[in-house]
Parts: structure tokens; C-alpha cells; sequence
């Protein structure tokens, strides 16, 4: 991964939320490698001072430098968190292994498979069960000092690239943590947005297993593109939730008789009517567009499956007249419900 260097005003600029625990963590991994960090602090502009202040914070371009010279002076892209270096490229690789996965499910497999490949001092195990997915971290050393920032910017980069890869947001059901909250544990519900849990029994995000039928959307181009800027993976917060086009589809079909105000559909998906109609817009989709699949859905079901009479099937979706119904089916179908059920009728 090459980091590019910002220039002096964008270090200062921006709100500085990253603990300055992460830094230190950082200048820890210098130490256990018998290496001075003092090169890296200056090229991301933090003074030695402010690593004693216990609430001060850096930017996350601060943060970008000091990490990006830091794994490029040690040769290690896990910063010292392993019993070996993990040398640059190494986690360009895993994201190669997993970009030509179909679905995320492939692909979080395929992550963790090969993320044992590099190191067995941690290892990732994917699961899926009752309708959520997690991926849990076991350790197999004692990680130290290291340990926080490790298991955390593990499950972020995670976390990060499995949003890029499939370009959508990843709502996350919960994240455990195997340690006691920290003094700035304010700061995890920016990295890991939902319910968090510390001192449980092992690192590990959940999610909705529906997240993994999503297809990659990403190429070789894109690949080369974003590992020339990886970093931001770790903070980089998804307005788009790709899953919010099949949960509102789920939840239509479920009773299409219902009339389904936007008001109603964002207040059972937790979510505005702002975001609701901004993210059907940019899957290219429509509430009522919606509304008129999972209608056309259900009659075309209960006009071959049953012997309901058509006007009884116009108001089972939702319609208040069967002259109605039958203009709307014409323009789904170009036939008339009668003549639908009729040319499909068998022997």
C-alpha cells in the first residue's frame, strides 16, 4: 500500500477524533523493534508531548502519516503487533484474494482463509447462523501492549474493505471487544457504529447474513486505485446501504395490500424519509416502483395458484376496485388479469 503524504494545511485541518492511544500504539512498535518513531511523529506534525496528554486526539490524516511512515520504516504493515513482520504488500494480497470472490460471503471467507496464511498469532474464523454472519478473532499469543490496536484496526480494515468491496454500508449488529472499556471508548462508536461490547469473551463483529449475498463491485483498476489510499478504509463511514432496496421489497411483499407510506417504511427500518428516498434513488429504484413489483408479485401468484375471483385478488393487493386493478396489471403485464390466468391455465 502507498500512502500519500497530505500536506501541512490538511494535517491541521479536520476534526481530531483518533485517541492518542493509537498513536502510541504505534510508537510502542517502534520501540519493540529498537527503532525511533521520532521521524514519523514529525512528518504527521505530533509534537512527543501530546503522547503523554491521555485525552488528546489527532486528526485522521495525523493519524495516516504517522502509520503510513511507520509501516514503511519497519517494513511491517501490522506495525509490530506480530511475532513477525508482515511485510508492505502483504495486505494488498489478502484484498487481491478476495476481489474476484462473486459475493461477500465468498469473499469474507476467502479473507480469512488467507489472512492465516500471513500469521497464525491471530486468527479470523467466519460463521453464519439464525440469519447473522460474524467473523471472530482467536489469539494464539499474548499481544501486549499492542493488543487494543490490534484486534481493533483488524476488525476495521475488515469492517472497511468488505463495505468497499461491495460499495455499501455493512449495519453492524454488534462488536465484541476482550478488554475493559478504555478511557476513550467514545471513540468506538465511530469506528464501529451500533452496540459494542468489552470484556466479552473474544474480538468480533455480526451483521446481517443478507449483507453476504451481495456481489463484489470492484475491479483490479479500483483495487490499485484505493491501495494507493488505504487508510481511510479504517474510518470511512458508508452512506449507502445496498441491503435497504431488499429489505424494503421483504417488507412490501409481506402484505402489498397495505398502502405503505414512506413514513411508515422508514420508521420500521429505522431510518428518515430523507435517507429512505435518497438511497432507493441511488440504487435506481423507487417506493412505488416497489410497491407496484411486490403488488404485481402477489396477483400474478394468486392468479395461478388459486381460484379467488379477480376482484377479491384486486383488493388482496391493495386496490379499490377491480377496473382498477386491471389497468394497473395491464401496464405490468400487457394482459388482462382474466386473460393472464387463462393462457397460463393448464390442460
Amino acid at each position: 500500500m502507498k500512502i500519500l503524504t497530505p500536506s501541512p494545511a490538511e494535517l491541521t485541518l479536520g476534526s481530531a477524533a483518533t485517541p492518542i492511544a493509537f498513536i502510541r500504539a504505534i510508537v510502542t512498535g517502534y520501540r519493540c523493534r529498537g527503532m525511533d518513531p521520532a521521524s514519523a511523529l514529525a512528518q504527521a506534525q505530533i509534537p512527543p508531548a501530546l503522547l503523554d496528554e491521555a485525552d488528546a486526539r489527532v486528526t485522521a490524516a495525523q493519524m495516516e502519516v504517522m502509520s503510513g511512515v511507520a509501516m514503511q520504516e519497519l517494513d511491517d504493515e501490522t506495525l509490530g503487533w506480530f511475532s513477525r513482520r508482515l511485510p508492505w504488500g502483504s495486505y494488498g494480497m489478502l484484498c487481491r484474494a478476495s476481489l474476484t470472490a462473486p459475493t461477500l460471503e465468498v469473499a469474507l471467507k476467502r479473507w480469512c482463509r488467507h489472512h492465516r496464511l500471513l500469521t497464525e498469532d491471530i486468527v479470523l474464523a467466519f460463521s453464519q447462523q439464525r440469519g447473522t454472519a460474524a467473523i471472530h478473532i482467536t489469539e494464539h499469543t499474548q499481544l501486549g501492549e499492542l493488543r487494543e490496536f490490534c484486534l481493533v484496526s483488524t476488525l476495521r480494515y475488515l469492517l472497511g474493505y468488505a463495505c468497499w468491496l461491495v460499495d455499501s454500508r455493512i449495519a453492524l449488529a454488534g462488536t465484541t471487544l476482550p478488554f475493559p472499556a478504555p478511557a476513550h471508548a467514545e471513540a468506538y462508536r465511530y469506528l464501529f457504529p451500533g452496540p459494542v461490547c468489552f470484556e466479552a469473551a473474544a474480538a468480533g463483529l455480526a451483521f446481517d447474513a443478507r449483507y453476504l449475498e451481495l456481489p463484489v463491485r470492484r475491479d483490479e483498476k479500483a483495487l490499485q486505485a484505493m491501495l494507493q489510499h488505504a487508510l481511510p478504509l479504517t474510518v470511512l463511514q458508508y452512506r449507502r446501504d445496498r441491503l435497504l432496496v431488499h429489505s424494503v421489497a421483504q417488507l412490501l411483499a409481506a402484505d402489498p395490500a397495505a398502502a405503505h407510506t414512506a413514513e411508515d417504511v422508514a420508521a420500521q427500518l429505522n431510518t428518515s424519509v430523507r435517507t429512505l428516498h435518497r438511497q432507493l434513488k441511488e440504487e435506481g429504484v423507487s417506493l412505488q416502483r416497489l410497491k407496484n413489483e411486490a403488488r404485481r408479485e402477489r396477483a400474478i401468484r394468486l392468479l395461478l395458484q388459486t381460484s379467488k375471483p379477480v376482484k377479491q385478488i384486486a383488493a388482496a393487493v391493495g386496490f379499490d376496485s377491480e377496473k382498477s386493478f386491471a389497468r394497473a396489471f395491464r401496464e405490468w403485464t400487457g394482459e388482462a388479469p382474466s386473460g393472464f390466468r387463462m393462457s397460463r391455465a393448464g390442460p
